[in-house]
This record gives C-alpha cells, structure tokens and sequence, in this order.
C-alpha cells in the first residue's frame, strides 16, 4: 500500500535562506546593520516578549532597513536608529505594546524623529544588557523583521535557582561548558547497542514490576514554539503554541505532586526558545526524561489522532514523520535565531550526536506513553514513528516529542481548547511516565532532597 502524502503543518514554509549580513562592531560599542535596502520600510507590526532570560522586540517591515545601536551605560539605555521609516513617532508609539511592569529589561521606552525617514527608539533599561540585533528575511506568514533581543549582562539562570545548590554539577563537570556537557557519554547502556529495526519503534517487551529505585527523577516538560513562532493554527483561530504551553503547565503539576519526581519546564510563558536551548535547559537540569508537547496539523482537516515521535539515527520511518520533522527543526526559523551569532559548534554537536541507547529507552517510553493516550481519544498511529527531531538529540535523555491531536481538525481543535480535555491529555502523558519510571528506569540522575 503507498504512502499517504505526507502531512505539512499549516505556518511552515521551508528554510531560511541567508541573507549575507554585513555588520562590524565598532570600538565605541555601536553596531550597524545595513541591508542595502532600496526602498523605504513600512512598519506593519511591533511586538514585545518578555522572559525570565531575555526581552525580544521584534519589527514587522514590508522591506528591510537600516539599523545603528548604541548602549548607554548611566543611565542603562539603547538607542537604536532605524533609517527608512516612514511611520511618524506617533505612529510607532501608538503601535509599540505598553511595557509590562514586570518586564525584566525594560522600563520605558519611546520614540522621536532624528531627521527625515530616521527614527529613533530609546529603551530605558532596569540593568545592563547585552543587546542583539539582527534582520530575518520573510518566512512562514511574516515579513522581514528587525529582531531586538535583550540579555541582562548579568544573566539569569532560573534552572539553577529552582534545582538549588544540591542540582550542582559535580566539581569535574562544569556547568559553563555546555559543549562537554554534550559530549559527555550517555548514562546507561552501551553505546554499540543498535535501534529497533526497520526504522520504526517498536513495542518494548515489559519486564517485571519494580519499586522506582531511590532519588528524584527530573521531567523536563517542553511546550513546543512560542512567542514570534505560533505553531500550527486550526480553523478556529487557535494556537499550537497556547494550547500545548497549558498542557504542558498541566503536566508540570502533575509531576511536581508525585513523591520522587520534579519537573522542569523549558518555558513557562509566551516567548521563544531555540530548540538547541531547549535541549540545554533539560541536560543543565540533568533530565532523567524530555517530553516535548505539540499539536499536529495536515492540509486535510479529516485528520486526527494522537502520536509520539522519537529520534531516529538511520532515517525517518515515514515520508510523513520525515516532513514533520523539517517543519518542526524550521521553528528556529520562525521563532527567529540570529544565525550569524549563534554557536556553530553548539548547532553541528547538537544535530550530530545521538545515541543508540537513548533511542532505545526512548522507544520504552514513547510506548507506555501511546498506550495512556489510546484511553483518552483516537491515536493516528498505534506505534512511535522516528524522524531527525532536533529537539530530541540529547544524546543521553530518552526523549519523545507528543502531537496531543490535530488542531486541523475542527473537532480536535475544540477539544484542545478545552481545559477539561488538556487535563486528560496531561495526565495520560504523566500516566505514561510513571509507568516507563516504574518498570523500565535505572537510578535517576538526582538524589533524593
């Protein structure tokens, strides 16, 4: 029988292409972009994301635009200037969301006009920051953007305030090198140990009932997309990216109120993480497992059911698990990563390594969390599929990634916004973990409190 068309998520649009950013930092801190930009840029959207780890403000443009920064250190304030605009001040005040009070970066922000089609933004910032500015071409539903990305120069570790000192890497793994944490090898299993065959999870044979052994083990719970990245969107209007943060908020309390089990989340609100970062945040809290929740969505509204995903090192085992997993490596894409900056290093060691280990305890899990699913509603496929997931690359993390349902689905969708229904989705899914903990874990990564 041929293989059915394979599924596209309804806001992805292939890749990225580069643009050829020409930007030079100059000795009195000022940073230029220049796009070659021919016409002037017409301002269609501004929006603000805050974090707990950085402030993002993004523009909306109908074409690409100038852009110098300049930090200011008494009192801590940016000033950026955009060349080629040919809103008013007004016009960019009145459409620049009110800063939020609890905004960890900044205070206050405003416009004026320096001279003819040259704006600039001034943002009075709570602390020092290491700003990040950067242009992304258009993709998916968006144009080309001007992306502001605020860090604290002091930054932030809310991973490491929530674990406390007894989460501390021992002293011969420091913590801020994450590319030997990376490296590092997997715990448990040999390394030479192959995956299931035929490219396809297949069911684990069950061995016998086991207490859980001693210690904590840590759930790191991964809400797919977020901030400028929306995820799929149904017919309704509802978003991937809220509905599967709820979920995941869910399950989160869930775990937290099991004896012997804490969860860590890679995002607690609407913002954006890059998906190497979301793999990070789960080693730096030394994960035991990674469950990463979405919303699946294809062209046909018919579609629907649940399914779990997991890596695969040999190839997908489906031309639709493959399409999925392109569309969802693309979120950086979406979300907007400054690919001139980011860490190459870190990108080519995140995508390169995995383990057959993890696959195989992955395969484990991905199992015992289909069958809790089956008791909840429909599932779309009765065993996991397998795809080169990115966010599933922690070479040492069984990791699985969940689409609850197709938000394509008018009926689906109503059941996703349904607070009653996400609650049985978060259970079914910490049902699964349980149960994988229970019968087939070795000793968790962190002892007991």
């Amino acid at each position: 029988m041929p293989e059915r068309s394979p599924r596209r998520r309804i806001l992805r649009h292939g890749a990225i292409a580069s643009l050829g950013l020409r930007s030079a930092l100059i000795a009195s801190g000022q940073l230029a972009l220049d796009l070659g930009f021919a016409h002037a840029a017409s301002v269609l959207a501004m929006r603000v994301w805050p974090s707990p780890d950085y402030t993002r403000i993004a523009f909306e443009l109908e074409s690409p635009l100038k852009a110098t920064q300049r930090l200011q250190t008494t009192p801590p304030r940016l000033i950026i200037d955009m060349e080629g605009v040919t809103a008013s001040p007004e016009r960019l005040a009145s459409m620049l969301p009110r800063v939020n009070p609890a905004d960890p970066v900044i205070s206050a922000a405003r416009f004026s006009l320096l001279k003819a089609r040259t704006v600039r933004l001034e943002l009075d910032l709570k602390t020092g920051v290491t700003p990040d500015v950067f242009m992304l071409p258009p993709v998916a539903t968006y144009r080309h953007r001007l992306v502001i990305d605020l860090y604290p120069a002091a930054r932030h570790d809310p991973l490491r305030e929530l674990l406390g000192d007894r989460r501390r890497p021992p002293a011969d793994r420091p913590a801020a090198d994450p590319l030997n944490d990376l490296i590092r090898e997997p715990r448990g299993g040999s390394a030479t140990q192959r995956e299931p065959q035929g490219g396809r999870a297949q069911s684990p044979r069950n061995p016998p009932r086991q207490s859980a052994p001693p210690g904590v083990f840590t759930i790191a719970v991964d809400a797919g997309h977020g901030g400028e990245d929306p995820g799929a969107i149904g017919p309704g209007g509802t978003r991937e990216k809220d509905v599967v943060l709820s979920i995941a908020h869910r399950l989160h309390a869930l775990i937290n109120s099991e004896t012997g089990m804490r969860s860590v989340m890679t995002r607690t609100g609407d913002y954006f993480v890059p998906l190497a970062q979301r793999v990070m945040r789960a080693r730096r809290a030394r994960a035991d497992l990674f469950i990463s929740i979405h919303a699946d969505a294809y062209i046909e509204p018919h579609a629907r059911g649940a399914s779990v995903y997991m890596l695969s090192e040999r190839g997908a085992s489906s031309s639709s698990a493959r399409w999925l997993a392109e569309k969802e490596n693309g979120a950086d894409q979406i979300g907007g990563v400054n690919l001139a900056t980011r860490d190459r290093e870190l990108r080519r060691v995140l995508l390169d390594l995995s383990t057959s280990a993890q696959i195989r305890d992955s395969a484990k899990l991905a199992a015992e969390v289909l069958h809790q699913l089956e008791g909840v509603g429909r599932l779309h496929k009765r065993e996991a599929e397998q795809a080169a997931f990115a966010v599933l690359k922690a070479p040492d993390i069984p990791s699985i990634l969940v689409e609850t349902a197709f938000i394509s689905n008018p009926d689906e969708e109503r059941r996703l916004a349904d607070p009653q229904h996400q609650q049985q989705l978060a259970e079914a899914i910490f049902s699964g973990v349980r149960s994988y903990l229970i019968r087939h874990a070795a000793a968790p990564r962190s002892p007991a409190a």
